[in-house]
């Protein structure tokens, strides 16, 4: 098959037509940079635009896709840009399509619980609107207040809410997209059950943009909880914090909403980054439990259970967090652990694998082998309540960057080998992208890629939406 073609000014000209002047950037070096890339540090996973479009509506992405096909050029599509698998670099070239002006949340239906929103939506803002109707969506990941809901969609995100409400998937009951070629169609839609056929709704979320553009999403709503405590749990190490965590899952009779874990090394630069002091008491391992629900009485004698089993079990210490005050400052430190080794950490790579929670301290105690054996650090912290540990791997001040980027590749080599002898699988909520793609064969046999590959190629016959993502489908050579 032919190559992609590079775009000419006559062709920027066409796209121009569809969404006029202010909406489209080009011979820009310094906008288009901005596009290059997501949070992923790594330049070899960057990709520049030769174009960025903004439409603001589905019959405007219909008619560039058309276009696109027409004329054999390359589209990514692209939300906030705050993916951490390179999901939304165009490494091909080509074209841009970024959805921050779909931002219109179209409907909050009270009656049938769902909401309708465009894909530029920030996740925040749909609970910061539904809080005072009584509402809010269970399935957002930890980035709430920069990631777009369409990215969430893309990636099947999960977050610290997963142990008791699910991941994203779990929250859509319907899409309209705009297929590769260009057709507008529909998807699912409010109602809770469909067995219509084959359930493309559920084929869409998760596929990181290869398949389709989102242009609205139907979000199932709950009922908001009236009551929310947290539990910041000390343990002198990580591995007797993580084994506390099947105990807690199968023998309490309330479901804790949430279940993380943080290292010392983790919590330590949190505290640098945000100014904060909470006193660890020699713990080098801690867990952060959440609680909600209706009734406040089950609630705090959940509450008052779990935080009894956890010190009979070895805990130093069990802070309550039972007001919005004290449980923003104990989540604002889970939060912005990501933030705070970005800060402080020239050259990094956040990696994102899952284990069967059992395997969790076997994990981490590899982890600290694989670091001392490459001279790196490795920073673990995540969802204990379901093996999502985010393994961040991270160059010591005194190495060289060339050194570094030897080391990089052997000691993420290494975290996936031992991931993939424990059961586990090289991402939980990041995506493959084009970080990891290389691996999909590590932990997927052949028949199976190709399998995807043909699904891929029935979508998109000329593989120009988001190519050179998961796996290649050898278009270009």
């Amino acid at each position: 098959m032919a190559k992609y073609k590079k775009l000419t000014k006559d062709m920027v000209d066409k796209l121009q037509e569809i969404v006029g002047v202010r909406n489209l950037i080009y011979n820009n070096k310094g906008k288009l940079e901005t596009y290059s890339h997501d949070e992923v540090d790594d330049e070899q996973y960057a990709g520049m635009p030769e174009v960025v479009v903004k439409p603001n509506n589905s019959e405007q992405i219909s008619k560039i896709m058309k276009f696109a096909n027409h004329e054999n050029v390359p589209v990514t599509p692209r939300g906030a840009g705050s993916g951490l698998s390179g999901g939304a670099v165009p490494v091909e070239g080509g074209i841009v399509l970024s959805l921050d002006r779909m931002d219109k949340i179209i409907e909050i239906d009270e009656a049938n619980l769902v909401a309708v929103v465009e894909p530029g939506v920030i996740t925040n803002d749909i609970n910061e609107l539904i809080a005072e109707k009584g509402l809010f969506y269970a399935g957002y990941p930890m980035s709430v207040e920069s990631c777009f809901i369409g990215g969430n969609v893309a990636e099947n995100a999960g977050g610290g809410r997963a142990v008791k409400y699910g991941v994203t998937g779990r929250y859509i009951l319907g899409l309209e997209m705009v297929t590769p070629e260009g057709d507008i169609i529909e998807l699912g839609g409010k109602r809770v059950k469909d067995v219509v056929g084959y359930d493309l709704v559920k084929l869409m979320v998760g596929s990181e943009g290869t398949l389709g553009i989102f242009t609205k999403i139907i979000i199932k709503l709950l009922p908001l909880p009236q009551y929310t405590v947290n539990l910041l749990v000390l343990y002198e190490d990580i591995e007797k914090a993580i084994k506390q965590v099947p105990p807690i899952l199968t023998e309490s009779k309330t479901l804790p909403t949430a279940i993380e874990f943080m290292d010392k090394e983790s919590v330590m630069l949190v505290y640098k980054y945000l100014n904060e002091h909470l006193p660890l008491k020699g713990a080098n391992g801690m867990l952060l439990i959440e609680l909600d629900g209706n009734d406040e009485e089950v609630i705090e004698k959940a509450y008052h259970e779990i935080g009894d089993k956890c010190l009979s079990n070895g805990a130093l210490e069990v802070y309550v967090a039972d007001s919005a005050t004290t449980r923003e400052r104990v989540w604002r430190i889970r939060r912005n652990i990501p933030e705070a080794i970005q800060t402080y950490s020239e050259c990094k790579s956040s990696e994102d694998i899952v284990v069967p929670i059992a395997n969790i301290p076997d994990f981490l105690i590899k982890s600290r082998e694989i670091a001392s054996d490459h001279c790196v650090d490795i920073y673990c912290f995540g969802h204990a309540g379901d093996g999502n540990i985010h393994s961040t791997i991270v160059k010591r001040s005194e190495m060289e960057r060339s050194e570094w980027e030897s080391k990089l590749e052997k000691t993420r080599n290494r975290i996936f080998e031992e991931t993939i002898k424990m059961g586990g699988t090289i991402s939980g909520e990041h995506g493959i992208g084009n970080k990891r793609k290389k691996y999909l064969k590590n932990i997927m046999n052949p028949a199976t890629i190709e399998l995807m590959r043909r699904v891929k190629l029935a979508f998109d016959p000329n593989n120009i939406l988001n190519p050179g993502k998961i796996f290649e489908t050898n278009k270009n050579g």
